[in-house]
């Protein structure tokens, strides 16, 4: 146990935010032993985590070994999506179950585990953000939060897209879509699928399948990284598109620039092209819902295979073509610099310039009336 440990945990409410994909995060205010107090955030599925880690340590609190002694507080699981509404109807049972880990018995609630958990982290301090996307959202939890938990201030607004052509669901997850049809976005997901509500009816819908009202560029969208950003195939898949690459599980490849659609522009070796960032892990990371994930979902089509697509923007979204991005490639500017270097090297000797005479002093006049003739000592005179 260290010398620090908190004295209470307060739950004030959550963002949402837009970078690097669209997510909701708690805040929270602890107050320390030295009687300073942080603002920290953290997602619901660490505080999962946390949650599960800490039933290990503490089997006999947990009522793991018998259901009587069991003294830590409940947690549900997180669902298979969370989204604004399911974030704000938890504030309650997060609010509660703070409240009961700090009045625990002092081997649990001062251990190291917790007191790590509810560190600053840098990330707190200066969050991921981008001055190009929207900035957080945030929703404050009311004084009287335990009487209307429901009554959360700030903006409940969603963004609203437009379907670009008609969509057949292929599972009970998925929604189907009309062509012009509006929908609120609730999640952007990395993987290209994007939680969708229509009225009355919710579910995963295409990106590719989705534009913005304002206009076909999406200012959500990242720069291309050049300098390439290492990943691991996760599964294996064949190109059906020229301008897509066949990879196998467990290459390693690098990704260049990360789109809204779910098809990330990656590099292997000196070869450039799409592939499905759902069938992507950051290298070094672990995701043990990743396997699950790829069962029960398939990658979300491209915009060039969807048929009759009407947009209501006379410009197209802007494209860059393969060869600028292998051309732009760090990686690819530093291989002909390499060769350039090699072929200057090996450059054959008689390629080069070969090197002009010096030209002699003028003689002096001594030397033109002893040696020349007569007419040309009597041109110098």
């Amino acid at each position: 146990m260290g010398d620090s440990f908190i004295r209470h945990i307060e739950l004030l409410g959550y963002e949402k935010r837009f970078f690097p994909s669209q997510h909701y995060v708690y805040m929270f205010l602890v107050k320390w032993n030295d009687l300073s107090e942080k603002v920290i955030y953290r997602r619901f599925t660490e505080i999962y985590e946390f949650h599960k880690t800490l039933k290990e340590m503490f089997p006999i609190e947990s009522g793991d070994i018998n259901i009587e002694n069991r003294i830590i507080p409940h947690l549900p699981a997180p669902k298979w999506f969370d989204g604004q509404r399911s974030t704000e109807n938890r504030q309650g049972t997060l609010a509660e179950y703070c409240y009961t880990l700090v009045n625990l018995p002092h081997k649990i609630s001062r251990c190291l585990h917790v007191v790590n958990f509810f560190k600053v982290r840098h990330d707190d301090m200066n969050p991921v953000t981008d001055s190009l996307i929207k900035k957080p959202e945030v929703f404050l939890l009311p004084k009287d939060s335990k009487k209307n938990l429901t009554d959360i201030t700030g903006p409940m607004v969603l963004q609203t897209y437009r379907a670009i052509a008609d969509y057949e669901k292929s599972s009970t997850s998925e929604m189907a879509l009309k062509g012009g049809d509006m929908v609120d976005v609730v999640e952007k997901s990395e993987n290209g699928w994007w939680f969708c509500q229509l009225k009355n009816k919710r579910g995963w819908v295409p990106a590719t399948y989705l534009e913005p009202m304002d206009g076909p560029d999406e200012s959500e969208e990242q720069e291309p990284n050049y300098a390439g950003e290492s990943y691991v195939v996760q599964k294996s898949y064949t190109a059906v598109e020229e301008d897509e690459l066949t990879l196998k599980e467990g290459d390693t490849i690098e990704v260049i620039h990360k789109l809204l659609d779910g098809w990330w522009v990656i590099r292997k070796d000196e070869t450039t092209g799409y592939y499905p960032s759902m069938y992507l892990l950051k290298a070094g990371e672990v995701n043990t819902s990743m396997k699950s994930e790829l069962r029960n979902r398939s990658a979300p089509p491209r915009r060039s295979t969807i048929r009759n697509v009407k947009s209501i923007h006379k410009q197209g979204r802007k494209q860059i073509s393969q060869e600028t991005y292998r051309r732009n490639s760090k990686k690819y500017i530093q291989s002909q610099n390499k060769a350039n270097a090699i072929i200057e090297k090996n450059e054959p000797q008689e390629n080069k310039a070969k090197a002009q005479p010096a030209v002699p002093p003028r003689p002096s006049k001594d030397v033109i009336l002893s040696r020349c003739t007569e007419s040309t000592w009597r041109k110098m005179l």
